[in-house]
């Protein structure tokens, strides 16, 4: 019995026998060609037989862990056409002339060590995906078929690490466990681990060598471990834990139809937070009372210019018919910080999380804003829609948006569009919000709090920064006492307060967060069940 310890990016429990991957690095030898033309010609077609197997991974990751998730794909079609790549390549053959294996190996290196270098962790994170897009692109020339990913029996995959494409090409079903060598919690890899509730560990120090397919093992997320050649205690253990598991979800699924009120009668309203339409099965499924976020920039991402009005209007119609009478709040857009999107022309920043983001640019660049804004009032007609804007620090910021809202209306009544007032709020993540509450409380209908944000700005720490995982506390008491502040402010004026970050989630402070009276909690929907069992059971 072996055990090893590794971060646990979804914390469930799986027991089985162990597949290891071990990916062939792809050699491709420097050879000299006498037709640069026609090696670049292939270049042209492997990029277009690569996009036709994205655009295939796309929608069945789409299926599988919804819009938001699959992005990536969309984003990896964008990358294959991007002109500075294939500039690079065709450059490489022409003056060198190079075989378009060599010349596409060379230039995913190459972009991949410029992404490393990068001081912003977005675009570090793009290392990877140049790399996973080069490789396919190499496999495509050579005439090599895609990896087989596929299992006689459902097995816990074991790997150096794992790219996007690899994950969703696994049979779901079959797929017990993650546990990688590499990767990190914020990965591709580790978002559809927990969008498919996939227990997942990375950073494990394995040597796969040493590790035969076949072997038994059993993952533990909740500990963080995975032991192989577990004894005949440790096995039992886990398939009694397992059993645990069961019931638990077994009775989750009785609360499907239930109300989420206190047994002293406090009723909280459980909403989901979800990145596009694609997720909207997720919140039926889980008997969601609502959607206390969408958030509306992933319409922005994975594309190289501006959604029309009529296509973000297509979105949240599809949203708002398929949630009926059900409440629908979608946040305008929140680009910037970590989502980058090259077309916006954001430039490079020192510290983009305190730079030019969310409604900063709205208001600075309001024609992109107005085209949000006319879709919104437009999908007014179609179900119980609420708008909420970003990022605010002041009143005047909401004066200056009101003062937008007011043009667009006034527009959309002169073409004679039909629309309603719909509920307007803000999100509260900055502690200049937090302080200023009774005032902001005055101008608008809700207040929902981004905690996230609101716990790196309040605490100093970078939340993408791994170096200060251990100082990130969002227990910390000072955002308690903002979280209840806002509350106070809400209520003072007779507005509701909720929260739309992962805190809402944590149900180690569910008892809290009932008893300073937030009306609302939005979290991803795997946990509204959890969240109702918790409520039902406060005193």
């Amino acid at each position: 019995m072996v055990k090893f310890f590794g971060k646990s990016v979804y914390k469930g429990i799986a027991i089985g026998p162990v597949m290891v991957l071990r990916k062939e690095e792809q050699q491709v030898k420097r050879n000299k060609v006498e037709d640069p033309a026609g090696e670049i010609a292939r270049v042209g077609q492997a990029v277009e037989k690569a996009k036709q197997q994205l655009q295939k991974l796309y929608d069945k990751a789409v299926v599988e862990v919804g819009e938001a998730s699959a992005a990536i794909f969309e984003v990896h079609q964008m990358m294959l056409e991007d002109d500075d790549y294939q500039e690079a390549i065709s450059n490489l053959i022409k003056t060198e002339q190079v075989s378009a294996e060599y010349a596409v190996a060379v230039t995913g290196d190459n972009f991949s060590e410029m992404f490393a270098g990068m001081d912003n962790d977005y675009m570090k994170a793009r290392a990877a995906d140049v790399k996973d897009i080069s490789n396919r692109l190499i496999q495509c020339l050579s005439g090599d078929g895609e990896n087989d990913f596929n299992f006689s029996e459902p097995s816990i995959i074991v790997a150096d690490d794992l790219s996007p494409s690899e994950t969703v090409q696994m049979d779901k079903e079959k797929i017990l466990a993650f546990v990688t060598v590499h990767g990190s919690a914020n990965s591709h890899t580790s978002i559809l681990a927990r969008m498919m509730n996939i227990p997942a560990l990375i950073g494990v120090p394995l040597e796969l060598d040493k590790i035969k397919s076949g072997t038994r093992a059993v993952v533990d997320g909740i500990k963080g471990e995975v032991i192989f050649d577990p004894s005949e205690a440790v096995c039992e253990e886990t398939e009694q834990k397992l059993e645990q598991e069961k019931e638990k979800m077994r009775l989750l699924q009785e609360l499907k139809g239930k109300e989420n009120v206190t047994l002293s009668g406090k009723k909280v309203n459980v909403y989901a937070n979800i990145g596009g339409v694609g997720d909207v099965g997720y919140v039926l499924e889980n008997d969601a009372g609502g959607i206390g976020l969408f958030r509306s920039e992933f319409l922005y991402l994975g594309r190289d210019n501006f959604p029309t009005e009529e296509e973000q209007l297509q979105a949240y119609r599809q949203v708002l018919q398929t949630m009926g009478e059900k409440k629908v709040i979608i946040r305008t857009l929140d680009i910037g910080a970590d989502k980058q999107v090259d077309y916006f022309n954001l430039g490079k920043e020192d510290n983009p999380a305190l730079g030019y983001r969310a409604i900063r640019i709205c208001l600075k660049q309001p024609d992109i804003f107005k085209t949000q804004l006319r879709a919104l009032f437009r999908a007014t007609v179609h179900g119980n829609l609420s708008i909420m804007y970003p990022m605010i620090t002041s009143t005047e910021e909401v004066k200056k948006i009101y003062e937008i809202v007011e043009e667009v209306k006034k527009e959309l009544e002169a073409e004679q569009i039909p629309f309603k007032n719909p509920e307007q709020g803000i999100m509260i993540e900055t502690p200049a919000a937090v302080m200023i509450g009774d005032e902001l409380a005055q101008m608008v209908d809700f207040f929902s709090i981004g905690t996230n944000d609101l716990t790196q700005y309040t605490l100093a720490i970078d939340r993408q920064n791994e170096k200060l995982d251990d100082f990130y506390n969002p227990h910390h008491k000072a955002i308690l006492r903002m979280i209840q502040m806002v509350v106070d402010s809400a209520h003072k004026y007779g507005k509701w307060a909720g929260i739309c970050g992962e805190l809402g989630a944590d149900l180690e402070l569910t008892e809290e967060f009932v008893k300073m009276g937030l009306d609302e909690l939005s979290v991803s929907p795997s946990m509204i069940l959890p969240l109702r069992k918790c409520i039902r059971e406060l005193s």
